[in-house]
């Protein structure tokens, strides 16, 4: 270890850097694909399975609806409302992207948030995804591939004529700066 590595002042200050929101947000209408996801994928099936085994419960094993109808409350149906309430509302205020005369920095997550920061120098290619139920909405997803194992970065919730742009944006940008992806 350095002397520097133990040097209160330079501890101090590397605590006091904090990374900026970056200044772009995600659509408006990525609060309600995020909900229809939350709906289509967890939510909904939960409280299909909650309510299938309630009806059955009732039907062929009346007792066991004292033991069961709370433990089907705590188990499924309260974690999907909850799902379905706070994480479109989580991703809506989390996801962000800029990009600089340098680097693509995005920020995406509701409960792992991540900070991504990719150099301009290392993009090695530029995709825009539009799934089905991002088309319905009218959004996509721009991914921005390197060859860091830490995989790619994605910037979602973008209006689709928009994702196109900063697509071609970043494309452009990765080839007029100098690196080891050119």
């Amino acid at each position: 270890m350095s002397a520097r590595a133990h040097d209160p002042a330079q501890v101090h200050a590397q605590a006091q850097l904090r990374l900026r929101q970056p200044r772009h947000r995600a659509d408006p209408r990525a609060w309600r694909w995020w909900t229809a996801q939350a709906w289509a994928v967890f939510s909904g099936p939960a409280l299909l399975v909650a309510a299938t085994l309630f009806v059955l419960a009732l039907l062929f094993f009346p007792g066991a609806l004292g033991w069961l109808g709370p433990l089907l409350l705590a188990v499924l149906v309260a974690p999907a409302l909850v799902y379905a309430g706070v994480m479109p509302a989580m991703r809506r205020r989390v996801h962000a992207w800029e990009l600089g005369g340098q680097a693509v920095y995005a920020v995406s997550g509701w409960y792992w948030q991540k900070h991504r920061i990719t150099p301009l120098s290392r993009v090695q290619t530029v995709d825009t995804v539009h799934g089905p139920l991002q088309r319905m909405f009218g959004l996509a997803t721009v991914t921005v591939t390197t060859a860091s194992t830490a995989g790619d970065v994605r910037i979602a919730g973008l209006a689709a004529a928009e994702a196109g742009e900063l697509a071609r944006r970043i494309g452009a940008a990765a080839q007029l700066t100098p690196g080891d992806a050119a």
